[in-house]
């Protein structure tokens, strides 16, 4: 069969919004404007933007019939042939809208996301989460249409399974989705196994969460040297990178990158991704990154705090980095509202406002700690070993009958300890 798009050619692109009278004015022009740089990370290219104001979408094409024309005239005019709305489609409104306009395909804003998580999936679990959730949301959309299911596997909107698994039946895609859900579940039992583990070491844990495009990958290579992807491009790493970072004190912590968040981000994202998603859930504390130069990262703050929230993890400590502040010639302070929280304006690119960034995730990881000394008996050498795995050691003495240990620990380690050497 032949695909719908050759991906050496850039595919021309209508993006679709209707604004009804709920809707704020503003929130849809930045949603639209979002819409257009997920086109461009998916390799499109934007030929015209068609606004309707209505009082509700239209149950039938969710667009009306005259702004339907004026789609299937642009698309004609300028060889477009994708169509992508602003919003989520039914199966029912996808098919209309694709009879009414001609010989284009018609997507909506989940589907166009997932197809960039497709793009950019690396790692063996990472494609095995784009498949599930593309699976789970885009099949009863193209089975009801009229389209043949090889259309995906050949440009935006196509990427992912490919032709070989959707062309099969019904039962043989639920089998596939019960597969990929088996093994998910795998990579979660291993994913707790180094969960555990980390938890054993002590080691702080703080999740490096934020809009996409934020700077995540940036700030965590700038820390770490990670050598993470970093490109100026919405979801450029999908995968989840842990790494070490060496406080000004010498103690350490674990910093994990995470998926970016976006608005209306497909609930069958958050599904597939929550073994991914879950790092944020686990840690022991919450880096907030947002984009200092974009005009929408009040929004955008709000969007990553309620998904936050939806993990279950809004009871987590949280540092706020303002990154990109070099970009903004008038300058930038934080919003009045965070002034009684940490934050700190930072460029991940140059290194500003690092030290105090470094200074903030210290304060973080040693609230509710305690620097103790501890003289512990020779024979019970086993509890330095302990320490050493637990807590961050300042110094050690080694005298005649002890060892004089001064270390920063939690209240926990320091209870273990002292039930260690008989206190």
């Amino acid at each position: 069969m032949e695909k719908l798009f050759d991906e050496k050619e850039i595919t021309k692109a209508v993006l679709v919004s209707v604004r009804t009278a709920r809707d704020d004015e503003h929130d849809c022009e930045a949603s639209l404007a979002e819409l257009g740089r997920l086109l461009e990370t998916a390799g499109g290219e934007l030929c015209a933007e068609v606004v309707q104001v209505r009082e509700s979408p239209d149950a039938r094409t969710y667009i009306g019939s005259g702004k339907l024309a004026e789609i299937r005239d642009i698309c004609e005019n300028s060889g477009a042939k994708l169509v992508i709305f602003d919003g989520e489609l039914s199966p029912a409104q996808i098919k209309n809208a694709e009879d009414t306009i001609g010989d284009v395909t018609v997507i909506d804003r989940p589907m166009l996301i997932l197809d960039i998580f497709a793009l950019h999936a690396r790692t063996g679990d990472g494609k095995l989460q784009v498949e599930l959730a593309q699976l789970k949301y885009t099949i009863p959309r193209l089975a009801g249409h009229g389209t043949e299911m090889s259309r995906l596997g050949g440009g935006i909107g196509t990427r992912g399974p490919g032709e070989t698994k959707l062309e099969s039946d019904r039962r043989h895609i639920k089998r596939r989705i019960a597969a990929l859900e088996e093994q998910i579940r795998e990579m979660e039992k291993n994913r707790k196994t180094q969960r555990e583990k980390r938890d054993k070491s002590g080691i702080f844990r703080i999740a490096v969460a934020g809009y996409t495009n934020a700077g995540k990958s940036t700030l965590l290579n700038y820390l770490t040297g990670a050598g993470i992807l970093a490109e100026d491009k919405l979801f450029a790493t999908l995968d989840p990178t842990t790494r070490k970072y060496e406080l000004p004190s010498g103690a350490e912590v674990l910093l994990t990158d995470t998926v970016g968040f976006i608005r209306n981000l497909p609930t069958q994202l958050i599904k597939a991704f929550r073994s991914t998603l879950e790092e944020v859930m686990y840690c022991d504390a919450i880096l907030i990154v947002a984009d200092a130069s974009d005009p929408e990262y009040e929004a955008q703050l709000s969007v990553t705090e309620e998904l936050i929230n939806e993990l279950g993890a809004s009871d987590k400590p949280v540092i706020y980095a303002f990154n990109k502040c070099d970009v903004r010639e008038e300058g930038f302070n934080m919003p009045l509202g965070m002034r009684n929280r940490k934050g700190v304006c930072i460029s991940a690119l140059t290194g500003e406002g690092m030290n105090e960034l470094a200074e903030l995730i210290e304060q973080t990881a040693n609230d509710g700690k305690v620097t103790e000394t501890l003289h512990i008996p020779q024979s019970k050498g086993g509890a330095v070993s302990y320490l050493y795995a637990n807590a961050n050691v300042i110094s050690v003495e080694y005298e005649e009958a002890e060892t004089v240990v001064t270390a920063v620990l939690d209240k926990k380690t320091l209870g273990a300890v002292k039930k260690m050497i008989g206190e």
